[in-house]
């Protein structure tokens, strides 16, 4: 598999259940995804934390079921072979708010080499869509491809099919009962986090339920810029990618809305000019009709923004902690939690033209740059996963529990 799929980033929005996370980079791994019980496992500093699990996302079975999606290197997972090239699947497992823990995985897409980080969307009607970059059976080492399933996601129905073969870094959403995946081409050595390099382009395709291509829409052709997430709404859909910066470290943040009924993009723009790579999450708030984008930038201060079905800024709040790449944002009403890179949950209270911290929480367990996501058990716990290279880490949180913010939390 090529260089580049050794070096990416995440999220991804739940229809239904209201939560959101990421997906990313190459990595692999997992386990059993049980309750927690074990410390974290040793892992060669050398190593990309991706290469044993990367990429997770959820879709709603049937009844009070949901479906946990993440791509890992076995279970539990086992990293990179002897070439050091990864090697996921994608598994599934079921959850519900009365189990304590995931149930156990079972395998949903097995080929050759590997497929991460796998994000997932489920439109209007129940179908659910699975993207994932898959270096199997492609002359361009690596192509987006995509499944489609019914509410059951039984495997039998699906096949892998081809967004663009050479694609990488793909995401999906959904909007009404279309599915839209935003995904990057190509790449470009040099530059980047390590000097690793970029991508060239950001596109998008549009769906149908049944997996049929309505139209294919060209965002940011041909340029540096890739690491393309997306949230949807019931007829719009945020778009964030990063930009590469000639000479910087950082990089910028790019934001525009596309319109799948009509193919229009509106409201393109720089949101952040001096993005940390990879570090940004985005999210649908349907209680206020926006997106939420959660992002840090070069000095590692946390920002976020609220952006309408325009794309307009309408709130935003300018330092927070550091949030965590490829992190996963559940949003509650007014309320949205995300992982902090100190080791927290951050509580983040809405409202039409305000964004506030209002509280953290400690966390019992690691937050990664593989990906992670938020469950709702009740109004008042949830229910995080993380991906670490000694596979699922599982914890409930009491949101009763959040301390008030610090003068430093608040950058004061």
């Amino acid at each position: 598999m090529r260089a580049f799929a050794m070096m990416r980033g995440a999220t991804l929005v739940l229809a239904g259940a209201l939560l959101c996370a990421p997906a990313g980079a190459r990595n692999e791994g997992r386990n059993n995804g049980r309750a927690d019980t074990r410390p974290p496992a040793k892992v060669r500093p050398a190593i990309d934390q991706r290469a044993f699990m990367h990429g997770i996302g959820a879709a709603s079975g049937p009844g009070q079921t949901t479906y946990i999606v993440f791509s890992s290197s076995g279970l539990p997972p086992r990293g990179p072979d002897r070439n050091r090239n990864w090697t996921h699947d994608i598994y599934v497992a079921e959850w519900n708010p009365a189990q304590a823990s995931l149930g156990k995985p079972r395998l949903l897409v097995a080929e050759k080499e590997a497929q991460e980080p796998v994000s997932v969307a489920q439109n209007a009607a129940g179908r659910i869509m699975l993207t994932f970059e898959d270096g199997s059976n492609t002359t361009n080492g690596v192509s987006q491809r995509f499944r489609v399933y019914g509410t059951d996601l039984q495997s039998k129905e699906a096949k892998s099919t081809d967004v663009w073969s050479g694609g990488h870094s793909g995401h999906v959403t959904a909007v009404g009962d279309n599915f839209v995946v935003f995904y990057s081409d190509d790449w470009i050595d040099g530059g980047g986090v390590d000097n690793l390099g970029t991508g060239n382009g950001v596109y998008l395709k549009t769906y149908d339920g049944n997996g049929r291509l309505l139209q294919s829409t060209e965002v940011a052709p041909n340029k540096r810029e890739w690491w393309p997430l997306i949230a949807g709404s019931k007829e719009t859909a945020l778009l964030a990618w990063q930009e590469f910066v000639p000479g910087e470290t950082h990089a910028r943040l790019k934001t525009a809305v596309y319109r799948p009924i009509d193919g229009t993009l509106t409201g393109m723009q720089v949101l952040n000019g001096r993005l940390k790579y990879y570090t940004y999450s985005v999210a649908y708030v349907p209680a206020l009709d926006s997106f939420l984008l959660v992002g840090t930038n070069d000095v590692g201060k946390g920002f976020a923004h609220l952006l309408d079905r325009a794309g307009r800024v309408s709130a935003s709040l300018a330092c927070m902690p550091e949030s965590v790449r490829e992190a996963g944002i559940t949003v509650v009403g007014n309320m949205a939690y995300t992982p902090s890179q100190d080791g927290r949950l951050l509580h983040l209270k809405l409202s039409a033209d305000a964004i506030a911290l209002h509280g953290s929480q400690p966390s019992p367990i690691p937050w990664t740059y593989a990906g992670s996501l938020g469950l709702v058990r009740s109004p008042s716990i949830l229910h995080w996963v993380s991906l670490t290279p000694a596979g699922l880490r599982e914890s409930d949180f009491d949101l009763s529990l959040a301390t008030p913010p610090s003068a430093a939390d608040l950058c004061k």
